[in-house]
């Protein structure tokens, strides 16, 4: 490509003058002809034959109107020539430098030259224009600020504050945004000392226009008075910035992550950059490569993570036409389609992106950690904090070395003769509690081909592998990082496809792999005993004792067939069919592998989806399972993948529903299923009631316990029959029969608010109950309608706020009286939501199909209605509406939310009592269904 050639100076005489023209050095290759982006020379012409005798504001507005015309032509013609070729960030980021340039420079040369010459300058009316920060470097995101130092001699003069005050006003007119400071050299001298950020920027000054001899001297000054001598403390400021980015940011693996400031994002290349720019001087990071500081093919990796991070970003400012640095869900879909990623088997194109992505941001992970460690090797920076504080190193075993408390190999050459030690020095490292050395991964990473079929049917490398999983103790940091150097992949060549994968939805925070790794991190909490006090069950579990060994190999491979366009489970379950026996476990293990990843969803889909207090639902599961052992096994890796999945994904909810579905399983399996008969279940509630109100009449009892059907004894805990009965009894003696009746209460033991209503029955109070909660903005995650034989109804529902927590005491005054307004009809919920019921912008990327399913035999008196959708807050109302006007009865719903999908499962009867077995019945209510989902989601998009 052509490169951008220097403007030719100013026809004017007067050095001065010549200086200040002067226009910046070339940058490299641009996406096309310089003058194509910008014409210096045709600009300056154009600005001079505007300088007639026009005052001052009539010329700059002039002058704003010729540059906003040019930048126009110029970022057009620059986005267009990166939409031909979406990956060429390099030339891209130069490009909109060259642009940026050309503006500041011409905005500097009409406000110096013509609007404020200088006629006879002395030696304190100089200045000098630099760019500083990523402007400085060359830089640009389409987006991107445009940071300028005006540097002068002394103190700022009338004429210069002028010339700065007109040229800054043309460049905001531009609508540029534009961060400037005016400074002596002793002013950045000082400043520097203080802030990092300030002695940052100045790090990457690059001289614009002006006074040539009066930005060469801050370039010495910078040097000689403030860079040198002080390396150490600007890395340990640096090091310390980037470790609280990352902790305000997210970790890399994160689903909605920060091209700038996430972790493997630019920053984290721009910060071994600084640092060895303020070392060794480099101008460039291809020389770190001549330093040693980088192998040429890890230069290469930097690379192409740089230009992939740098064409995401910009992407995503051409599309949002702002600086927007968090790839959200909708702006991933959208970038993916500019970059020409496009659906493959079954996996969406966005998918295949961000996968991309995530393997670009672990490429930089890995390399800073090899920076870092070779800073450390020449003492430029701290040694780690645990050297600091355990000065006793551990003995190594023969042929590993320490090198700055890491562990390295002594001999390369010896280490590779035995394979297997490619797999030992990872043993090494748990067992020592050190880390690996930059070089002995290195050496790892560039032998992988070592790892052949050969070497992963060696009895030993099993055990090895086996071991790093279960008897260190800290099976998290050896998968990590053979998953990072690849070695994970090598010997487990089925998990290849799912390393980086993302899961293109809300309810997952992690990638594939990482959620794996994290669910393994939870057993292993479990099992050194720091859960305790929030996971009782699973740590009596683990307690009491069961096979470590199936248990940790089902989790390392329970979502290993994601990816695919069939049933994960189904394709995991084959996968470990062939994986298990060749990790060396025996049948009868292998066969429970088998099972534990075919069903690693069951416990959590009875539990969520179903209503667990319907004997059929125990009496199913307990069936499926068999055994205690499965029992105990499924429930430790259903809590650890459910905690696996996202930070905020486990709540005192879901571990009430399982606690309950362990119990009543256990119970069956060790005592029989007629454990679970109805009529008992009924007995021994009516008899916990009748405990439970010592006081009330015999009479009064009596006809409580004769006036609900056999589903409400099993359906409720003895809270729920105590708080009916109470309001039951209020509700009689009111003086308004058809009053309402509503107690809400905090639920905390189920993070949920329990709603409680009672009223006299009538059609559609059910829709309307949901319709009240969902305008006060509740999220219904249970609910159970019971009507009495004497003609009320008992509504119980379990209600979360936006954030999954029960609702502040203080909010429930004003719910109830808004619920209170609903279901008396004062408020039409229909309309309401017209206003209400709205997908948010970054939400409207996730293609959820619809699913609808009717099961006659999961229940014995009731038919099960499965609706797999889209999630939005009007959804519950709209389908309780549209199963009300069809005559349906609904006995309770289960509300299972994953995100941006939900699974509401209704428990109903027709008109008669009889469950839905005609298929054209069916048909009929599943298209009614359908119809209410799409004319709500319409409803939701405009």
């Amino acid at each position: 490509m052509t490169q951008p050639q220097a403007a030719s100076p100013a026809p004017d005489s007067d050095p001065a003058a010549r200086a200040i023209t002067r226009f910046p050095l070339a940058l490299g290759p641009l996406v096309c002809d310089p003058t194509a982006i910008f014409d210096s020379e045709k600009i300056r012409s154009q600005i001079d034959d505007l300088a007639t005798s026009k005052d001052n504001a009539t010329l700059r507005g002039e002058v704003v109107q010729l540059l906003r015309d040019a930048n126009k032509v110029g970022r057009a013609l620059i986005a267009e020539q990166f939409a031909k070729s979406p990956f060429d960030a390099r030339p891209m980021t130069r490009s909109y430098t060259f642009l940026t340039d050309g503006l500041v420079t011409s905005a500097l040369y009409a406000a110096n030259e013509i609007m404020h010459p200088a006629a006879t300058p002395t030696s304190s009316e100089r200045i000098a224009v630099i760019s500083v920060g990523g402007y400085g470097r060359g830089e640009m995101a389409p987006a991107s600020d445009v940071d300028l130092l005006f540097l002068t001699p002394y103190k700022i003069t009338a004429w210069a504050e002028s010339v700065i005050e007109s040229m800054l006003y043309i460049l905001w007119d531009l609508k540029l945004k534009v961060g400037h400071a005016s400074r002596t050299i002793q002013d950045c001298l000082r400043l520097g000392r203080e802030d990092f950020t300030i002695r940052t920027a100045m790090l990457e000054h690059r001289f614009l226009a002006g006074d040539q001899d009066l930005a060469d001297e801050l370039d010495q000054r910078l040097t000689r008075d403030l860079f040198q001598g002080t390396a150490h403390e600007f890395i340990e400021a640096k090091l310390s910035e980037r470790e609280a980015r990352h902790i305000k940011q997210g970790q890399r693996y994160m689903v909605e992550p920060n091209v700038k400031e996430g972790k493997g994002g630019l920053r984290d290349l721009q910060s071994m950059y600084w640092i060895a720019k303020y070392l060794y001087q480099v101008q460039d990071t291809a020389e770190l490569v001549p330093l040693g500081l980088f192998e040429p093919e890890e230069f290469d990796l930097f690379a192409k993570a740089e230009n992939f991070l740098w064409a995401a970003r910009s992407h995503l400012h051409l599309l949002t036409k702002r600086a927007s640095e968090v790839l959200s869900f909708d702006m991933q879909v959208e970038v993916a389609e500019r970059m020409g990623y496009q659906d493959v088997a079954g996996r969406r194109a966005v998918e295949i992106f961000m996968q991309d992505y995530f393997r670009h941001a672990t490429t930089v992970g890995d390399l800073t950690r090899i920076f870092l460690t070779k800073l450390e090797a020449s003492h430029q920076k701290g040694e780690p904090l645990l050297e600091r504080l355990f000065r006793r190193r551990p003995k190594t075993k023969p042929g590993y070395t320490v090198v700055n408390n890491r562990l390295d190999v002594v001999e390369p050459e010896t280490f590779l003769n035995d394979k297997l030690n490619l797999l030992r020095l990872f043993e090494e490292g748990l067992r020592t509690g050190m880390l690996i050395h930059p070089d002995a991964m290195r050496l790892v990473t560039a032998n992988l081909d070592l790892i052949d079929d050969d070497f992963r049917k060696t009895p030993e490398a099993r055990r090895i592998f086996l071991d790093l999983l279960l008897k260190h103790g800290n099976p998290e940091r050896a998968l990590r990082r053979m998953n990072e150097l690849g070695v994970l992949s090598a010997f487990l060549p089925e998990f290849a496809p799912i390393v980086a994968m993302m899961q293109f939805n809300m309810y997952h925070s992690y990638t594939v792999d990482e959620h794996t790794i994290q669910v393994i991190v939870n057993f292993a909490a479990i099992e050194r005993e720091e859960l305790e006090e929030e996971l009782p069950l699973s740590s009596k579990i683990m307690r009491k004792g069961l096979n470590r060994k199936v248990l940790m190999v089902a989790m390392l491979l329970h979502d290993i067939g994601k990816g695919q366009p069939v049933d994960h489970s189904i394709l995991g379950a084959q996968i470990a069919r062939k994986v298990a026996p060749r990790l060396g476990l025996n049948k009868a293990d292998s066969e429970t592998v088998e099972w534990l990843v075919r069903y690693h969803l069951l416990m959590s889909d009875m539990a969520q989806k179903r209503d667990i207090a319907d004997p059929r639902t125990v009496r199913d599961f307990a069936k499926a399972v068999k055994t205690v052992k499965r029992l105990d096994l499924l429930t430790v890796l259903t809590v650890c993948d459910i905690r696996g999945v996202g930070p905020n994904t486990w709540n005192n909810w879901k571990a009430a529903l399982l606690r309950a579905l362990y119990k009543q399983t256990r119970e069956a399996l060790e005592n029989g299923m007629e454990a679970l008969n109805r009529e008992l279940r009924g007995t021994s509630a009516k008899k916990a009631l009748r405990a439970a109100l010592p006081d009330w009449p015999k009479a009064v009892l009596k006809k409580e316990t004769a006036r609900h059907y056999d589903p409400y004894w099993q359906g409720l805990h003895i809270t729920g029959h105590v708080d009916f009965a109470e309001m039951l009894r209020e509700l009689e003696q009111s003086e308004d029969p058809g009053d309402i009746v509503i107690r809400l209460f905090p639920d905390d033991d189920r993070d949920a608010t329990r709603a409680c209503f009672v009223m006299p029955d009538h059609p559609g109070i059910f829709a309307r109950v949901a319709g009240a909660l969902a305008l006060v903005g509740a999220n219904v995650v249970d609910a159970r309608s019971y009507t009495t034989k004497d003609g009320y109804v008992t509504d119980a529902f379990w209600i979360q706020d936006a954030e999954g927590h029960p609702f502040e005491a203080s909010r429930l005054p004003r719910l109830r009286q808004m619920i209170r307004r609903t279901l008396k009809g004062e408020v039409v919920a229909r309309d309401a939501f017209k206003a209400r019921d709205k997908i948010k912008k970054r939400e409207r990327a996730f293609n959820v199909p619809t699913h609808i399913t009717f099961d006659n035999d999961g229940s014995e008196i009731y038919t099960i209605i499965e609706v797999d959708t889209r999630d939005r807050p009007g959804l519950l109302y709209d389908l309780a509406r549209t199963l009300t006007a069809a005559n349906v009865y609904v006995a309770n719903a289960v509300i299972a939310t994953y995100g941006e999908q939900v699974v509401d499962t209704f428990y109903v009867k027709d008109m008669f009592g009889l469950k839905y077995y005609a298929a054209s019945k069916q048909r009929f209510l599943e298209n009614k269904l359908r119809t209410a989902i799409a004319e709500g989601a319409k409803r939701a998009r405009t």
